[in-house]
């Protein structure tokens, strides 16, 4: 079994495991089944601009907005499947291999255990919060079953939302055994670092496509750049673009990847653009209080200044009072 950890920026990866086969219609589990008949159905609606009021049309854009703001980690941990005890045994017996792919040149090895655990462990205990809490929630749906033609659509939320989190905590459960069990072997990948290097060479896909593989040595130059723009890890870099996660999907022939790495990107662009923005914010403020030596009481007008003096200077006279009767106590 293939994993992928791909750095998104140099803080951040997401984890992805490789599907290995579908499963035929006679091995699937009940939860398999009702997975593929859930997806068909909002794909149908997706399609159906028929019904009354528009209204699958409208669920399902809306719950795709809602879908995107799920964390990418969660999505990643859920392509991990589940633990099962065929599985367990086949780990501890050696007789199935797990690898774990990734761009050596934009992500060292030795820190790759260190991302592996983080992202086993990290988010476990607020998983297994959420599937009891949405459990407990589903009594309170009752009264939207008495709306006609929809469907009780908070309570379908709340069941989708409890699977994903199981689904997303069983693939952290089998990820931190294989990191219980020394798995899995770490390798660098070349085709990653290529695809990598291009995605930050190169401007759009379509000119990507057309031009050059890049080499070795202009990989390593590339990332040398992207290390030195860290200032010693002290800032948080982007290193794939959203427009290379197809790229990616291709080289690998991992057609699910693509939505995966877009999704990804897409979150941590504005986690990094929001907290620019903070950053920016604080520092313009710190230079207009600290301009010509002034500092944040400088900066106020000055009808408010006048009051706060005078509250300073009653505080200081009451200062000094105390001061002087606590001298006069003593000297008695």
């Amino acid at each position: 079994m293939r994993l992928f950890l791909l750095p998104i920026s140099t803080r951040r990866s997401l984890i992805y495991c490789e599907k290995l086969h579908e499963k035929a219609v006679a091995e699937r589990t009940i939860f398999d089944k009702v997975t593929v008949k859930a997806n068909e159905t909002w794909a149908g609606w997706e399609k159906d601009d028929k019904a009354l009021w528009n209204w699958k049309n409208k669920v399902t854009f809306y719950g795709n907005h809602a879908l995107k703001q799920i964390p990418y980690e969660e999505w990643g941990l859920k392509t991990i499947p589940a633990l099962t005890t065929k599985r367990r045994k086949a780990i501890l017996e050696g007789t199935e291999k797990y690898h774990v792919m990734f761009p050596g040149l934009y992500l060292h090895q030795e820190k790759v255990p260190e991302i592996l655990k983080k992202l086993a462990t990290e988010r476990q205990a607020m998983h297994r919060s959420k599937i009891v809490w949405s459990v407990i929630a589903m009594p309170f749906t009752i009264p939207f079953m008495l709306i006609p033609v929809i469907p009780n659509l908070p309570f379908f939320y709340l069941v989708y939302r409890t699977w994903s989190h199981w689904k997303a905590f069983s693939g952290s459960k089998h990820l931190e055994f294989l990191l219980a069990n020394n798995l899995p072997t770490p390798n660098p990948s070349w085709e990653l670092d290529e695809v990598y290097t291009a995605g930050l060479m190169y401007p759009n896909r379509l000119i990507s496509r057309a031009a050059p593989r890049p080499t070795k040595e202009q990989a390593e130059e590339v990332s040398r750049v992207v290390e030195q723009q860290t200032n010693d890890g002290a800032e948080d870099v982007m290193v794939l673009q959203r427009w290379n996660g197809k790229l990616i999907a291709e080289q690998f022939k991992l057609p699910d990847m693509e939505v995966e790495i877009e999704r990804a990107v897409e979150q941590v662009e504005k986690s990094i653009k929001a907290k620019d923005e903070l950053v920016e914010e604080k520092l313009e403020l710190e230079k207009a209080t600290a301009e010509a030596g002034k500092t944040a009481k400088d900066a106020l007008p000055k009808d408010l200044i006048h009051p706060l003096e005078e509250l300073d200077k009653k505080i200081h006279e009451k200062a000094e009072d105390i001061a002087e009767k606590s001298d006069e106590t003593t000297k008695r």
